[in-house]
Order: structure tokens, then C-alpha cells, then sequence
């Protein structure tokens, strides 16, 4: 797959989203953009507490590749999803982006009728990786964490699958729902967004609430081409390079 152009990559902040049901300039959105990969978290405003699980349902999130193509509309980018917070969406997530300025990017929906403004944090770019986490037998775990500039994000997809009967566009709230005894299993999916500085993670927002505002030392080592790793307090995991576009080998 070919990369996205320069222009998008970086640490994009939501700044507004009008649909024709609602206008929404609170909730918190964080796209993060490497060369190929995205990871992407949405937090309703207040942020959902621990023993809410229903609100925590309506938290938003989601990684995968990214593709920008021109089309008779104009520029559409598609976010290919691999992993989801929400269960799997009927359609394609795909918007028509129009650059008002470098660091401002207009979205409007092509599959649904919406408008999303977002702007590009500054020190998000110049340097841009995307890992994947491996176990022991070199398998992917399909977690992943990517770094755009001083700033990276965390995925780790929950362990369970969807219980039988989840349907494709229903939302995460409904399937807890028919399967209450499920609540637990399905709400344990991190995506975390925050600083990577001077080797100390600053966890800004997640998915679980009790991440939110842990600072953690870590530091990220280039072993190889193909290989990496992530050093932190709780011990040394190994990682598979998808990305390093980045001059230093350790930070």
C-alpha cells in the first residue's frame, strides 16, 4: 500500500463534528498518523467513569492502514480498520478531505452526511513509527503502538470475540445489552493517546479509565531493520516494525 501524502501525518485534534442530528465541539478525538498506519480515540466529554459501563460503550476508537486517493469528488482518505472498539460498521470509513491550510483539514462524509474540522497538534511530526507486538513465538498479538512526533498511542484489541448474534452496525452498548454477563470481557480494549518525553509516558486519555494520567517511564530501542523493542518498568516486550521513520534508534 502506498503511504499517505506528508500533509497527512501528525496528531490531528477534532475540533468540531455537525451531522444533521447534532453539533459536537466536546468530546475528545485524537487521530494519530504514520506514513501507512492510523490510530484513532474518541472520548465522550465528561469522560466516562470506571463503574459506568454503559458510557464506557459509547467511547469510540479504532487502528489500522490508511489510503488517500483522488476521485472525481476530490481527495478521499479511507481508514481501514483492523481492530475496533465498536463492532464492525456496515459501510466504509471514508471522508473527502479539503486542506484549508496546512494544519487545518476539512472532512465531509461520502457514506454518511457529516462534517468533521480538524487541526494538527504542533511537535507531531518528524518522526513517525508503527509496531506490532509479538509473543514469544514471534506471533502477532495484534496489539500496536505508534508515535507521531512527541506523541504516541497504544492499542491492545480485547481478548474475547464478538458473542454469537452481534450484529455488523449494531454498537457496543446494544450488545452489552443482550449479553450483560459480557460487560467485562468486551469493555477490556486500551487505546491510550498521550506525550512519549525525556523517556516518561504521559497517558492523556483511554479507553480504561484507570490508564488516564499515568506516567510511566519508557523508552523505545531499534533493534533492527525489522525488529524493536519497548522498555518499561513492567519489563522488556519485543515488537515487529511496520515503520520507523525516525533518525534516532532509542528515545
Amino acid at each position: 500500500m502506498k503511504p499517505v501524502p506528508e500533509r497527512y501525518r501528525g496528531v490531528w485534534v477534532r475540533k468540531l463534528l455537525e451531522t444533521p442530528e447534532q453539533r459536537d465541539d466536546r468530546t475528545s478525538v485524537h487521530w494519530l498518523q504514520t506514513g501507512l498506519w492510523h490510530a484513532d480515540l474518541r472520548v465522550p466529554c465528561p469522560a466516562p467513569a470506571a463503574d459506568a459501563p454503559l458510557e464506557l460503550a459509547r467511547q469510540q476508537g479504532f487502528c489500522g492502514v490508511t489510503e488517500v486517493a483522488q476521485t472525481p469528488q476530490g481527495e478521499v482518505c479511507t481508514w481501514q480498520r483492523r481492530l475496533d472498539f465498536q463492532p464492525p460498521r456496515p459501510d466504509a470509513d471514508a471522508g473527502l478531505m479539503v486542506f484549508e491550510t496546512p494544519d487545518r483539514v476539512i472532512e465531509t462524509g461520502i457514506h454518511a452526511r457529516y462534517l468533521e474540522v480538524w487541526e494538527r497538534l504542533p511537535d507531531s511530526t518528524g518522526c513517525f513509527i508503527a509496531l506490532a507486538s509479538v509473543d514469544a513465538a514471534g506471533h502477532d498479538t495484534q496489539a500496536r503502538f505508534l508515535v507521531a512526533g512527541r506523541y504516541a498511542m497504544q492499542v491492545r484489541p480485547r481478548h474475547s470475540a464478538w458473542p454469537p448474534g452481534a450484529a455488523t452496525g449494531q454498537s457496543l452498548a446494544e450488545v452489552l445489552a443482550q449479553h450483560p454477563e459480557q460487560t467485562a470481557a468486551l469493555l477490556d480494549f486500551e487505546i491510550s493517546f498521550g506525550k512519549l518525553e525525556d523517556g516518561i509516558w504521559t497517558v492523556e486519555q483511554s479507553t480504561l479509565p484507570a490508564l488516564r494520567g499515568v506516567r510511566v517511564a519508557l523508552t523505545l530501542r531499534q533493534q533492527s531493520d525489522t525488529q524493536a523493542y519497548i522498555d518499561c518498568p513492567a519489563g522488556t516486550t519485543r515488537w515487529q516494525i511496520l515503520e520507523w521513520d525516525c533518525s534516532e534508534r532509542c528515545f
